[in-house]
């Protein structure tokens, strides 16, 4: 079975192509595939999201189609950015604004409480779906720690792993994310 990732997120891509090597006869993105597509996340959660981005590409090729949405959902500010984690610090987008904006919102807050959260969806041209949910726990540092990973991960200390995602090793961070959790969720049900 060949698989098409439905993000224009390169970042994204090459964890999923990673966490997912060996599993598909061959995995796509959609610069790969020429598909030139960008769906717009208008549902009120992930599943609602990852669904819209699936369903979009799945209209333009015969593959499987896998897609997921994702954000960082912080306790003491009742789940934000959540849905919004990617567009959280304005337009245009940057991970610097996100940071920036989190930092200042959580300014002066001692409970950090925090989780990634993921929810996959895999879309066989038959229609049929396969949904997996991952998360991970942790907290929100009050300064940036790590070049590695992108989005939020500099910030996001992994109680797992005891440091941050942008101080893990790409294999750390796979090892206990949210999206390999997903992931490893929509395996088990092949």
């Amino acid at each position: 079975m060949e698989l098409v990732i439905a993000s224009n997120n390169a970042h994204k891509a090459h964890e999923i192509k990673k966490i997912l090597a060996g599993k598909f006869d061959a995995i796509y993105t959609l610069a790969d595939i020429n598909i030139h597509v960008e769906p717009e996340e208008t549902a009120d959660d992930f599943l609602g999201n990852a669904l819209i981005k699936a369903t979009t590409v799945a209209a333009y090729t015969d593959k499987a189609v896998i897609a997921d949405d994702s954000g960082l959902m912080v306790d003491a500010l009742s789940g934000a950015p959540g849905v919004h984690s990617a567009r959280y610090g304005g337009e245009p987008v940057s991970d610097e604004k996100n940071n920036e904006k989190l930092l200042r919102e959580m300014a002066g807050v001692t409970a950090r409480g925090a989780k990634f959260v993921t929810t996959m969806v895999l879309l066989f041209p038959d229609g049929r779906k396969i949904v997996g949910v991952g998360e991970v726990k942790g907290e929100i540092l009050t300064e940036r720690r790590g070049d590695n990973g992108f989005g939020y991960d500099p910030l996001f200390y992994s109680f797992e792993l005891e440091k941050t995602f942008g101080e893990a090793s790409e294999d750390e961070k796979n090892s206990v994310s949210h999206r390999s959790r997903a992931l490893k969720e929509i395996l088990r049900q092949l």
